[in-house]
């Protein structure tokens, strides 16, 4: 009889006992807390690439706009005004430390559009590709859609038209969130970071 109840007094004891309570509770929130900080690192370092390429597409587009038009009938080489926005891209992207995938200035033309690509350098797969249309239009009555990724002009009909110049720069990322939050369930996050500008023509 007195080692039953011993027993027992000793299994309420342990019961009672929340000594190991605090690991259960670390070991249950560490997961959630792994996933917040990552997040929180990866977001704001998207947000950075994503600043930096929406102000290296604004400068290249006003580079280019600035410049005249008259080579860009040429197709046997780039046309000053398209290398000059390539290089204001590049030496923006390589300046605030971002891989330029190696991407060099060669691009056949296709309707006042050249496509600049290039996956190198240790670029995440996708790489870069760069978009200059110099002859994208807008509608002079003031309404204005946002141009698209693909730097493809909308359609101005019956109206008088502006002639811009657009820059698109779409950028693969490899996010270090999409790996944890798939331990959590589904997850969908874009695979490029894309930045536009679009600038009026001077010339």
């Amino acid at each position: 009889m007195i080692p039953f109840l011993f027993l027992r007094r000793e299994l309420r004891r342990a019961w009672r006992d929340d000594r190991a309570a605090q690991i259960v509770e670390f070991a249950v929130s560490l997961p959630l807390l792994v996933l917040f900080v990552v997040g929180i690192f990866d977001f704001s370092s998207a947000f950075t690439l994503k600043q930096k390429l929406t102000n290296a597409a604004r400068d290249a587009a006003r580079t280019a706009a600035a410049d005249p038009a008259n080579d860009l009938t040429n197709t046997a080489s780039i046309p000053a005004s398209v290398s000059d926005a390539f290089q204001e891209v590049d030496n923006y992207l390589l300046a605030n430390k971002v891989n330029d995938c190696g991407i060099v200035g060669t691009s056949v033309p296709a309707a006042l559009t050249w496509t600049f690509t290039a996956n190198g350098n240790g670029c995440p797969a996708g790489g870069i590709t760069l978009i200059i249309n110099r002859g994208y239009v807008l509608p002079a009555n003031g309404t204005t859609t946002l141009p698209t990724v693909g730097c493809t002009p909308p359609s101005v009909r019956n109206q008088t038209a502006v002639v811009s110049t657009c820059v698109s720069i779409q950028y693969a990322y490899q996010w270090t969130f999409g790996r944890v939050a798939g331990l959590f369930g589904n997850n969908t996050l874009p695979a490029t970071i894309s930045a536009v500008a679009v600038a009026m023509n001077e010339n």
